[in-house]
């Protein structure tokens, strides 16, 4: 019998006292951790499977369950840690490289909890987003250098770039049909349809029966090109050009197999069960020029009806990046954060490549600013907006709007379990199993979507009336509103902030 190295890492605690041995656990748990033991008629449990996604002690009808940290633990030693440990372990068995999930968990600097916003008080006073109206629509896409009238001093509009509308600064993030659920992205759709804001399809296509939801819809044209043909992108009110993304910097993607069946494997148009590896390179794009190419391509396709959005993730020289996007054409730039969240990632790649979102959007606005090119171009950022606070800094940072993934999903009811490439999703959302997917109500799924973003809005709205500012675009690039706490001079320049305590 081999040697299991690896310790488990939760211990299910069961109150044998409370359990009724009802085996909702068991019937629940996709993990097979809880099982009965008919000899003993007991339950019992396999905690080496257990990933703490809280199922069991969700639906637990007596609340005989919970779940704690093992706290067997390999003898302390700072230069390698349990966890690399572990992983260790499992490369000498498998030989195959270490797959992650739902962003970076590693202790870098979150700078959003380390920005402090502004209030205003007896020169500049606070507004009321009770009584007084507070404007949070944005248009996304390039600015007009100038305004014409005609002959009667009526505004002329003829020529207008083509715009996305947001009810609110917020979307929902690239989430592809295949790696989350039908019932997923129904919730999604159909939110996004209500709220007057926009979801991404990702790099899946999108399914059919989603089509009605177009005028909410951003389609992607990823390295891969799965599910793109002239139906796809004329849906679609923005079409997104993926270069990049947060989570794993510079390579591409890679679906499993298990999870192309039938609907899957028709929307992204590839064999069932096959599985879909995006490159990491677009093979038609080694240069601003290529992607200006594609660009046009795109927007003649669509008759220069809908604005081309290039998502790129947050790197080192992201400025320089953002600047060759922005002269490429681009109506707008995404601009994805490294600890974004993604269904898998290289756990090396997740969790040492890339910078903050925060830094790398102070530096997109200040290049773009400096180069007199800002009204170009709008820039979306997303890699772990948590919260509104998080929202509004980032807009203050100069963002036009925000992407939200993470917390989307768990306003559908994901905890985080971090598991998701195994396709085992006990909440149904990544997942493509029939039994699982159905454990998620998109009529109640799209509610709760509704519900965090009128919150976000409605918090939104009193942030912006406590700063004396009354709109979105009064806001954007407003570093006078943001003072920064704990960090050092360079970062205090990078972000573009003062220390709090700081007079303006």
């Amino acid at each position: 019998m081999a040697i299991n190295y690896i310790p488990a890492n939760f211990d299910v605690v069961r109150d044998h006292t409370r359990c009724i041995k009802c085996r909702v656990c068991e019937r629940q748990c996709s993990n097979e951790v809880h099982y009965y033991d008919e000899e003993l008629d007991t339950m019992l449990c396999n905690e080496t499977d257990c990933v703490d996604c809280q199922r069991c002690v969700s639906l637990c009808p007596t609340k005989a369950l919970k779940i704690l940290p093992n706290e067997n633990r390999f003898r302390k030693n700072v230069n390698w840690r349990q966890q690399l440990m572990v992983e260790a372990y499992k490369q000498a068995e498998t030989g195959g490289i270490l797959l992650s999930a739902m962003g970076n968990p590693e202790e870098f600097p979150i700078y959003w909890d380390k920005l402090l916003l502004n209030a205003s008080q007896v020169t500049n006073p606070s507004i009321d987003p009770l009584r007084e109206p507070m404007e949070t629509r944005v248009f996304l896409g390039k600015k007009s250098n100038e305004v014409k009238y005609d002959s009667e001093g009526d505004l002329v509009l003829s020529n207008t770039a083509p715009h996305l509308e947001l009810s609110t600064p917020i979307m929902f993030s690239a989430m592809s049909y295949g790696s989350i659920s039908y019932n997923a992205h129904a919730s999604l759709a159909k939110a996004s349809k209500e709220l007057g804001i926009f979801y991404n399809t990702g790099e899946g296509g999108l399914h059919k029966d989603f089509y009605e939801y177009g005028p909410n819809t951003i389609v992607q044209v990823a390295s891969g090109r799965f599910g793109v043909h002239k139906d796809y992108l004329d849906t679609g009110a923005a079409i997104e050009i993926k270069i990049g993304q947060g989570a794993k910097p510079g390579i591409g993607g890679h679906l499993p197999g298990a999870k192309i069946l039938e609907d899957v494997s028709r929307t992204r148009m590839i064999p069932m069960g096959t599985d879909a590896i995006s490159p990491a390179p677009h093979h038609d794009i080694y240069s601003i020029e290529d992607l200006r190419q594609l660009v046009l391509s795109l927007k003649e396709a669509t008759e220069y009806k809908k604005p081309v959005i290039v998502k790129i993730a947050a790197v080192h020289n992201v400025a320089a990046i953002a600047s060759g996007v922005a002269r490429s054409g681009a109506d707008i730039i995404a601009i994805d954060g490294f600890r974004g969240g993604t269904g898998a990632a290289p756990t090396r790649i997740r969790d040492n490549v890339g910078i903050p979102i925060e830094l790398a959007l102070a530096q997109a606005d200040f290049r773009l600013r400096e180069e007199g090119i800002r009204d170009n171009v709008s820039l979306v950022v997303g890699g772990s907006i948590r919260c509104s606070t998080d929202a509004v800094k980032a807009v203050a940072l100069g963002a036009d709007a925000v992407y939200i993934g993470t917390a989307a999903l768990l306003a559908l009811g994901c905890h985080l379990c971090r598991d998701c490439q195994r396709g085992l999703c006990n909440w149904g959302i990544a997942t493509q199993k029939p039994e699982l997917v159905k454990r998620l109500n998109p009529e109640i799924g799209y509610k709760r979507l509704v519900n965090i973003v009128h919150a976000w809005d409605h918090e939104i709205k009193e942030l912006m009336g406590g700063m004396g500012i009354n709109s979105i675009e009064a806001l954007r690039g407003n570093r006078l509103m943001l003072r920064g706490v704990g960090l050092n001079e360079v970062e205090l320049e990078l972000l573009g902030v003062k220390h709090a305590g700081t007079a303006i």
